[in-house]
């Protein structure tokens, strides 16, 4: 049987041909990108992943290879063999762009049909369809280069981490299902009728249990699931660089990813980040950008107007502060022209989105002060206001006045809004930050109950301790988040080591004892044997390298992503199986009424 290249062997990557290379033999292959017939020639741009060059069918060269590319069309599967030269019409815009290659000998090694989507950059298509027919999208440049950036990050945490003193460990894909976070998908067991694995949301446990059994530092690049509602930045499987490490303190683990991260810019971007990276207290982070993952390349931090508005006339103020709520603004410097009332009025119907019920605005010409509220404030408490938010001639004050969390939520992402408006927002900028000391606990409206802010394994601030019992709501817990451009690219904190602590920390998630110890018996019974202290990071590795390639969906870094609604238009799945299928695992599909 033939072997399907005959006597050929690729030489060289289409794409890494020079003048160099001239006078050389040289075999390439690929994808044909472009075939143009100008009688006795025949130029054909061959792509692989390196790029294009461009090769020649010449009668006066070889008249079988000359006729036997007379089919070939887009997309076709060729090799050729034959001869680099410099060419004449020079294309500055392809690095092989002084060469081309004249063609001794032809091989196909299949053919195409024309295919449903453009393969080139920009070819706006609609992402669906891009996602139906993932293998060609694949084929584009931008998509190659996506892929080949994100394996050289991983590539690049691998060594890092590895010459740190980290040792690589696989931890299991199917686990216990938890009662804490988002939802689990859930496996169901053959060989233990009605009976589940869940898909891990995390090695959280798992990591937390190699630091019991003296591993000292592990890392993991792990798959980890989560069956809940998806956005641009949130795939239901994704990809994790996980670590942690024993016999540390908050600095120890913030120094060695700090350095990670410069290595990372350095290597991947030609960056210089400056060590240490800026350290921002949760509560503060809140208060001035009305976040806890703040975009800190711009301005129009938040300002508290409390205490000026909380005897005025303006019943919409002073109540909201009457009532223990929040009267904030943010004032946009220096581009108040350039937002009309129609365009206000848009976005105060964005602030809505986010459970503002309005948004007061005070606008400073040269002419004085243009706002409708101004009429409900004596001269003095608007001059108050004015030197609060430092405005002067040009400036748009926005000020939303409700519960606490809504004000900061609406400012927060208002502000962002309006730096995307304004084109303030630069891809080439970057912007890291930590944010430090959370609430160990939020308080759950639903479930009326407080849940673990990051999850029920986070230790406390050694001085807010006493709380837990006291005032658990104003407990901070030993976790960092670390912020690019606004957005968060990884978290972690110091864990809970002594088993006691846990068990309270349970307790005061509303655990009893026996759930406790149902759910996280082996955890508790492993904090038996001696733990070390510990504590580590996770970083979203889709997330990261959507950032870094400059793109706004991580599904332009993952080589198969689901969509929207977690499904995927290629393979069809999710899917119905059969009865059969169901019947071994003793499950039945109960109609949704």
């Amino acid at each position: 049987m033939a072997e399907a290249l005959g006597n050929m062997k690729r030489t060289h990557m289409c794409g890494t041909l020079r003048e160099n290379n001239i006078g050389e033999e040289v075999v390439l292959m690929g994808w044909v990108q472009k075939r143009r017939n100008l009688g006795g020639l025949v130029f054909v741009d061959l792509r692989d992943r390196e790029g294009i060059a461009q090769v020649v069918f010449d009668t006066d060269v070889s008249q079988e290879a000359f006729n036997k590319a007379d089919p070939i069309r887009g997309e076709y599967v060729i090799g050729v063999r034959g001869i680099v030269k410099k060419r004449e019409s020079v294309n500055d815009n392809l690095p092989t762009g002084q060469i081309e290659v004249f063609v001794e000998e032809l091989k196909i090694f299949s053919q195409a049909q024309t295919p449903p989507i453009y393969i080139e950059d920009n070819d706006d298509v609609s992402e669906n369809l891009r996602l139906k027919y993932r293998y060609l999208d694949l084929r584009k440049p931008k998509m190659q280069k996506n892929l080949m950036f994100r394996h050289k990050m991983a590539q690049l945490t691998r060594n890092f981490l590895c010459e740190s003193g980290f040792t690589e460990i696989e931890t299991p894909m199917l686990t216990k299902p938890t009662p804490e976070g988002a939802r689990d998908y859930l496996v169901p067991s053959r060989v233990n009728p009605g009976k589940f694995y869940a898909l891990p949301q995390s090695p959280q446990l798992f990591k937390q249990l190699l630091m019991v059994s003296g591993m000292d530092r592990y890392f993991q690049i792990v798959k980890c699931f989560r069956d809940e509602d998806l956005r641009a930045d949130r795939q239901p499987e994704f990809t994790q660089i996980d670590m942690e490490m024993s016999f540390v303190e908050i600095e120890d683990i913030l120094g060695i990813n700090e350095k990670l991260l410069q290595t990372m810019f350095k290597e991947m971007m030609n960056l210089d980040i400056e060590l240490p990276i800026q350290r921002m207290p949760y509560k503060e982070a809140m208060e001035r950008f009305g976040s806890d993952k703040p975009d800190i390349r711009f301005g129009f931090e938040l300002k508290s107007i409390n205490d000026l508005v909380e005897n005025c006339d303006f019943k919409v103020f002073s109540a909201a502060v009457k009532n223990g709520g929040e009267v904030r603004g943010i004032n946009i410097s220096g581009y108040g022209d350039s937002f009309s009332r129609k365009n206000i009025s848009k976005l105060e119907d964005f602030a809505k989105t986010y459970g503002a019920k309005g948004l007061a605005w005070i606008k400073i010409t040269e002419e004085g002060v243009n706002s409708p509220i101004a009429k409900f404030f004596k001269e003095e408490e608007i001059n108050n206001i004015l030197e609060r938010f430092e405005a002067k001639s040009g400036d748009l004050i926005l000020i939303v006045a409700d519960e606490a969390d809504i004000v900061f939520d609406s400012l927060g992402h208002l502000r962002v809004e309006v730096a995307k408006k304004l084109e303030l927002l630069n891809k080439d900028e970057y912007k890291l930050l930590w944010v430090t000391e959370f609430p160990l606990f939020e308080y759950d409206k639903e479930e009326k109950r407080y849940v673990a802010k990051h999850h029920p394994f986070t230790a406390p601030m050694d001085e807010d301790l006493e709380l837990l019992d006291t005032a658990p709501e104003k407990a901070r817990a030993k976790a960092y988040d670390i912020v690019l451009n606004g957005v968060e690219i990884g978290g972690g904190s110091i864990r809970i080591h002594n088993g006691e602590l846990q068990q309270k920390m349970f307790e005061k998630l509303g655990f009893t004892q026996e759930q406790a110890w149902d759910k996280f018996g082996f955890l508790l019974e492993a904090f038996k044997y001696g733990t070390p202290p510990h504590g580590g990071i996770a970083y979203g590795l889709d997330r990261f390298a959507m950032l870094l390639t400059g793109n706004d969906s991580i599904r332009e870094v993952i080589a198969f992503p689901k969509t929207q609604n977690a499904s995927s238009p290629m393979t069809e799945d999710p899917s119905v199986v059969e009865e059969r299928q169901l019947e071994e695992i003793h499950i039945k599909v109960v109609e949704d009424k």
